[in-house]
C-alpha cells in the first residue's frame, strides 16, 4: 500500500484523547448492530402482508443493498467534495430527519396487488417505512472510517480494520435477533428499543465527528484526505470493475442460498440471518492485517477448498432427493462461505490507500446491490427455474487468484478433451432421454463429477474448470429434461412433471410435492372420469376425515360453505359435492392458472367447476367473504415452509369470525423440519377451543394411489363437533399443552419453538429414552 496523506504517527497533539479509538470502535459497532437488527425486524413486520413468502426477504435484501450503495455514495460525496464541517452538519441534519420515521412500523401503502408481481409495491413499502433511517445508518461504515483517517491517530493510516469492527457488530445483531431478541420481545417492544438505540447512536456520531476534526500540529481539516485526494494516482476503471465483480458474486450467492434454505424450511428470521451472518463473518476474517506470506497461504487454502466443495454441491444438485436435505444444507452453506472468502480476500488484497476508501466501499456496495438485484429481481424474469445458482457457482470459480492463467494452461491439456467429451456425453444422454430416466441421468452425472475429481485431486485448476463444465451440463439437464415443466413467480419455482413411469403428474414447489393426479392406468391407458384425490388429500386421510366430520356436524348433512386456504393442484375440490359452495384462497396467480388448466390437473374442472377463487393473502381476503364456513382448511405451503402468520392467535380469531357455530378449522401442518402441534394447541387453549391431531405417517413409499404421510390438526368450539374424528379410523388425539408453550401472536412468534418440538419428536422416535 502507498503512504496515506495523513499526519504520520506521533504527529498527533497531546490533546488527542486516548479514548478516541475505542469510542470509534464502539460507535461503528453500535451502528452496524442497529442496521442489521432493523433488517430482519422490519422484514418480519412485512412478511404477513404477502403471505409469508420467502421472496419478501429476497426483495428486502435487494432493497437494503441498494440503500447501502446509496449511503456509501453519500459518504463518498461528503468526504470528497464537501468541507468536512459542512458535511458533518449535513449528516447531523439527516439523522434528525430520520427521527420523523420512528418508531419503526409499517406505513400505509394500500393493499398489495393480487394480479401481478408485488415486488415494486414491496419496495415502496420499505422505502416509505424505513428508507431514511436505514440510509443514514448505511453511510456510517465508510463515514466513520474516513473521519478516523483524518483524526491524526497513530492507527489512522490504515482505517480498514474498523470495517472488521463494523461487521462484528452486524454479525452479533444477526445472531442475537433470532436467539435473543425475537424469542424475548414482541415487534412493538423491538421497535421501541430500536428507537432508543438510534437516539444514543445519533449522539455518539456527533461526538465522533467533532472529536475527529481537531487541529493537529498545524494540519487542519482542510489539509486532510479530502483536499489531497488528487495527490495520488487515480483509480483505473478496470480496478473499479474488479471491485464491483468481486462484490457481485458473493452478494448474488447470498440471495440464492437464502432463498434455497427459506423455501425448504421456513420464511423466518432464523433462516434469513444464518447466511447473512456468515456473509458478514467472511468480511471479518478477510479484512484484517496479515503478512504477505500469511495472506498468500490463506488464499491458496481457499483456492484448494473451493473447487472441491463446488463439485460436492454439484453432485448434491444432481441427486437432489429429500434424503440429502441435511447434507445439502451444510454443503451449500460451506461452499457459500468459501466463495465469499475467496472474493472478499481478493477485495482486501486490492484495497486502495485510505484517500480512496469511500470510493472503494461505494464500488463494493454497487457490486453487492447489482448481485442482489440479479438474483432476486432479474433471475425470476430471465429463468423459469433456479439456474442462476449453478451459474453463480461457476462464476465464483473464476474469482480465484490466477484463474485466467489456469484456463490458458488447461485449454492446451488433454483434460480439456476429457471435459469436452463429458459435455458431449451429457448432451447425448439428453437426446436419449426416452431410454434414460432423468433421475438416472442426474446420478450418472454426479458419478462422472466424482470420478474426474479423483483423477484431478492434485490440480485445483483442473477441478475448477471441470466444475464449470459440469455446471453447464446440469443447466442443460434442468432445462431440457423431458416430461418436466418449470414455472416461476414471485412466490417461487413450480415444477410440473410426470413420475412413476408416467402414471402420475405432480406439482412441486422447491423439494416438496404439493399434489399429484393419476393420468394413466397400470396398463398404460388414459384415466377418465372423476379423478381421485391423492397424496395428502385421500378420502380416508386426516384432511378427508376432517371435511367429512364438518359435513356431519353442519346439521343438514352438507357443507353450506367450504373455505380452503391454499390451492395446490386443487385436489380438495374432489371432497366437495355439487350442491356445496367452495372458495379457494390463493396468493399466487400462477398456481391458480396451473390448477385450472384441465390439460395438466383435472381436479377443479371435473369436481368443482363452480368453485370461487380469492387472490391475495388469506388474512386479507377471508374477511371479505359473506357467508360463514362450515370448515376452513389451512393448507398453505411455500415449499416445505408454512407461513407463520396463518398460525397466530389473531389468525385464529379471524377464522372463528368466519366459521359457522358448529364449524371446524383443519390445519395441514406436515413439515420435515418443524412441528406446530403445541403451537396450535396453545392458541386453541387461549381462545377456549378444543384441538386434536392425527399423524398419518405409516404410508409406504410406493403406495399404488400415491398416498403421502401427513399431519393435520383439527380445532372446534365444542368437543361434540369432533365426535366424527374420534369415532372414525382412529389415530386422532387431543392436543394437550401447558402455559409454558409460547403463545404465537402477530407481535410475537419464533420458529425455534417449532424446530425444537420436531427435534424432541425425532429423538423420542429413536427410542433412547424408552
Amino acid at each position: 500500500m502507498t503512504t496515506l496523506d495523513i499526519p504520520p504517527q506521533g504527529h498527533a497533539t497531546t490533546g488527542v484523547s486516548r479514548a478516541l479509538l475505542p469510542f470509534f470502535v464502539v460507535t461503528i459497532f453500535t451502528s452496524a448492530l442497529l442496521l442489521f437488527v432493523l433488517e430482519p425486524m422490519f422484514a418480519k413486520m412485512a412478511l404477513p402482508v404477502l403471505g409469508g413468502s420467502p421472496s419478501v426477504w429476497s426483495v428486502a435484501v435487494v432493497f437494503f443493498q441498494a440503500l447501502m450503495f446509496a449511503g456509501y455514495c453519500y459518504a463518498h460525496a461528503l468526504t470528497r467534495w464537501m468541507d468536512p464541517r459542512w458535511g458533518t452538519l449535513a449528516h447531523v441534519a439527516l439523522l434528525g430527519a430520520a427521527f420523523l420515521f420512528l418508531p419503526v412500523t409499517l406505513r400505509a401503502t394500500g393493499a398489495p396487488p393480487t394480479e401481478h408481481d408485488p415486488t415494486s409495491w414491496l419496495i415502496i413499502l420499505f422505502t416509505i417505512s424505513i428508507g431514511l433511517p436505514f440510509f443514514a445508518l448505511s453511510a456510517h461504515g465508510p463515514l466513520l472510517q474516513a473521519w478516523f483517517a483524518r483524526s491524526g491517530h497513530s492507527h489512522a493510516r490504515d482505517p480498514y480494520f474498523l470495517y472488521g469492527a463494523s461487521n462484528i457488530g452486524s454479525f452479533v445483531a444477526l445472531v442475537a435477533y433470532p436467539f435473543v431478541i425475537e424469542p424475548l420481545f414482541g415487534l412493538r417492544a423491538q421497535s421501541q428499543g430500536w428507537t432508543v438505540g438510534f437516539t444514543l447512536l445519533a449522539m455518539m456520531m456527533i461526538v465522533c465527528a467533532f472529536s475527529a476534526f481537531q487541529r493537529y500540529d498545524g494540519v487542519t481539516i482542510a489539509d486532510g484526505i479530502g483536499s489531497q485526494a488528487e495527490a495520488g494516482p487515480a483509480i483505473a476503471p478496470t480496478t473499479m470493475m474488479t471491485w464491483v465483480m468481486l462484490a457481485f458474486v458473493p452478494s448474488a450467492l447470498l440471495v440464492s442460498v437464502t432463498a434455497h434454505i427459506s423455501h425448504d424450511v421456513a420464511a423466518a428470521p432464523l433462516l434469513w440471518v444464518m447466511p447473512l451472518g456468515l456473509y458478514l463473518l467472511t468480511f471479518v476474517m478477510t479484512f484484517r492485517s496479515r503478512s504477505r506470506e500469511a495472506q498468500a497461504a490463506f488464499e491458496n487454502t481457499l483456492s484448494v477448498m473451493q473447487p472441491w466443495l463446488s463439485a460436492i454441491v454439484l453432485m448434491v444438485l444432481c441427486v437432489g432427493t429429500l434424503a440429502w436435505i441435511t447434507l445439502s444444507f451444510v454443503t451449500h452453506l460451506a461452499l457459500f462461505v468459501v466463495n465469499a472468502l475467496v472474493c472478499h480476500a481478493a477485495l482486501y488484497r486490492l484495497r486502495p490507500p485510505s484517500r480512496h476508501l469511500t470510493l472503494f466501499y461505494a464500488a463494493m456496495s454497487l457490486g453487492g446491490a447489482l448481485g442482489g438485484a440479479f438474483a432476486s429481481l432479474a433471475a425470476p424474469l430471465l429463468f423459469s427455474s433456479v439456474i442462476e445458482y449453478p451459474l453463480l457457482l461457476a462464476l465464483a470459480l473464476f474469482c480465484r487468484p490466477g484463474a485466467v492463467a489456469e484456463i490458458r494452461v488447461f485449454a492446451a491439456s488433454v483434460w480439456a478433451k476429457i471435459v469436452a467429451a463429458t459435455v458431449v456425453l451429457v448432451l447425448a444422454a439428453i437426446a436419449l432421454a426416452l431410454f434414460v430416466p432423468a433421475e438416472l441421468g442426474y446420478k450418472l452425472l454426479a458419478g462422472m463429477i466424482g470420478a474426474v475429481l479423483l483423477l484431478n485431486w492434485r490440480s485445483a485448476g483442473r477441478t475448477a474448470i471441470f466444475g464449470v463444465a459440469a455446471t453447464i451440463a446440469i443447466l442443460l439437464l434442468h432445462t431440457f429434461t423431458p416430461g418436466r415443466e418449470s414455472f416461476r413467480s414471485f412466490f417461487g419455482v413450480h415444477r410440473v412433471e410426470e413420475v412413476r413411469d408416467g402414471k402420475f403428474r405432480t406439482l412441486s414447489h422447491g423439494k416438496i410435492m404439493h399434489g399429484a393426479i393419476r393420468i394413466r392406468n397400470d396398463d398404460g391407458s388414459t384415466v377418465t372420469g372423476k379423478p381421485l384425490p391423492t397424496t395428502y388429500y385421500a378420502f380416508d386421510g386426516p384432511l378427508g376425515e376432517a371435511i367429512a366430520t364438518a359435513r356431519q356436524a353442519s346439521g343438514n348433512g352438507k357443507l353450506n360453505q367450504a373455505s380452503f386456504i391454499g390451492l395446490g393442484t386443487g385436489a380438495l375440490a374432489c371432497h366437495v359435492r355439487e350442491s356445496e359452495a367452495v372458495t379457494f384462497f390463493e396468493i399466487d396467480p400462477l398456481v391458480v392458472w396451473l390448477a385450472r388448466d384441465s390439460g395438466r390437473f383435472r381436479f377443479l374442472s371435473d369436481c368443482a367447476p363452480h368453485a370461487h377463487y380469492a387472490l391475495g393473502d388469506a388474512r386479507l381476503t377471508l374477511a371479505q367473504q359473506q357467508n360463514r364456513s362450515d370448515i376452513i382448511v389451512v393448507d398453505a405451503f411455500s415449499s416445505d415452509a408454512i407461513p407463520t402468520h396463518l398460525l397466530t392467535r389473531e389468525a385464529f380469531e379471524l377464522y372463528l369470525r368466519e366459521l359457522a357455530p358448529q364449524g371446524m378449522i383443519a390445519v395441514h401442518i406436515s413439515n420435515n423440519s418443524m412441528d406446530f402441534t403445541d403451537i396450535i394447541g396453545r392458541v386453541a387453549t387461549d381462545l377456549g377451543l378444543h384441538a386434536y391431531v392425527r399423524r398419518d405417517l405409516a404410508v409406504i413409499d410406493n403406495h399404488p394411489e400415491f398416498r403421502s404421510a401427513s399431519v393435520v390438526a383439527a380445532i372446534v368450539r365444542d368437543p361434540a363437533d369432533a365426535r366424527g374424528l374420534l369415532g372414525g379410523s382412529g389415530g386422532w388425539s387431543k392436543i394437550e399443552t401447558t402455559s409454558q408453550t409460547p403463545l404465537w401472536t402477530d407481535d410475537y412468534s419464533t420458529v425455534l419453538t417449532a424446530i425444537l418440538a420436531k427435534l424432541r419428536i425425532e429423538v423420542a422416535n429413536l427410542g433412547f429414552f424408552k
